[in-house]
């Protein structure tokens, strides 16, 4: 099979029918083998049923219903799971995407030997405050922590090979660092295309600014994941080792001085009475334990065997398992 297309949606009926009909379009226009997987992240109002609907009438067209809503990273990594493409596609459902750039993506792949390409949607027609500004500085930080040269890598539309979605885990809220996560596992051949971004016309955008929040602090841990998953202590416990050894020396000097004062007959209040003794106390106890965690953190993992498991309600997959 040439092309697995992975869509993932929530409460997008309206636009699936028209999303449908111009993939269609497109992979007939360039005779690609192809199966599109759309992943419906617990709608409440029509998607599956429009889903059964082109299942019937398409069997290239297959779907997962999630009996609740858990996200975009969840419906991307079971649309990765059930891939059968030698080139994955992604992009959301609400026309936002072209499926006109689906042929350049998978040229690129193929030909150029990409491991991973990132539509970049250079000419936005989001909010400029709500959006496009927080997304330019969402997108030059990551840039700069992870040294991937991307504009835009919380874009929908991406092209992977297909080893980059049978390597990589996707969860919680990591979707917009697919990129580095695929680097973090070795696929470092990353690019990218220019791609049109269209007006949105049917429903509401389902992501509020609360997101650029949230994608920090996933960046951060993301960031943590990729340097210290394997080895957890060199990070906890340099900090535990300065914290301690900074409150050990701190409790030193004020022993040495109150030992100072009393050879020299000087008096001097009790060392409890100084602040400093408690603080230095504290630099202790919380060095001690940050070296605790580090050994917890070496002994667990980081991996959870049920973080990647969800309450499937259906399925329409056919005969995709080789």
């Amino acid at each position: 099979m040439d092309i697995s297309v992975i869509v993932p949606l929530f409460n997008e009926d309206e636009s699936l029918p028209h999303l449908a009909e111009w993939i269609t379009r497109v992979m007939t226009e360039h005779k690609f083998s192809y199966e599109v997987i759309m992943v419906d992240d617990g709608s409440k109002d029509k998607s599956w049923e429009v889903i059964e609907n082109l299942s019937k009438e398409n069997p290239a067209y297959k779907g997962v219903k999630f009996r609740r809503n858990y996200g975009k990273s969840a419906a991307l990594n079971v649309g990765f799971t059930h891939a059968q493409g030698d080139v994955v596609i992604t992009m959301d459902a609400d026309l936002q995407d072209s499926p006109d750039e689906i042929p350049e993506l998978y040229r690129m792949i193929k030909e150029d030997g990409y491991d991973l390409v990132s539509g970049w949607k250079k000419k936005r027609y989001d909010s400029k405050l709500a959006k496009n500004l927080p997304s330019k500085l969402f997108n030059a930080t990551t840039r700069k922590m992870s040294g991937i040269k991307l504009h835009d890598f919380n874009c929908g539309l991406k092209a992977y090979r297909k080893d980059v979605v049978k390597s990589i885990e996707v969860y919680g809220e990591m979707h917009r660092y697919i990129p580095v996560i695929a680097k973090w596992a070795g696929f470092s051949k990353i690019g990218e295309k220019v791609v049109q971004h269209r007006k949105r016309e049917f429903g509401v955008t389902k992501f509020g600014l609360d997101r650029f929040i949230n994608g920090y602090l996933d960046l951060f841990s993301i960031m943590f994941i990729s340097k210290f998953s394997k080895k957890p202590m060199h990070f906890f416990g340099l900090i535990g080792s300065v914290f301690f050894l900074l409150g050990l020396v701190s409790v030193i000097v004020l022993g040495l001085q109150k030992l100072v004062a009393l050879s020299n007959q000087v008096p001097m209040r009790l060392i409890t009475d100084s602040p400093y003794f408690y603080l230095a106390l504290l630099c202790i106890v919380l060095g001690t334990l940050l070296f605790v965690t580090g050994f917890l953190a070496e002994l667990m993992g980081r991996n959870s065997p049920t973080r990647n498991t969800y309450l499937i309600e259906k399925e329409l997959l056919g005969s995709d398992k080789e």
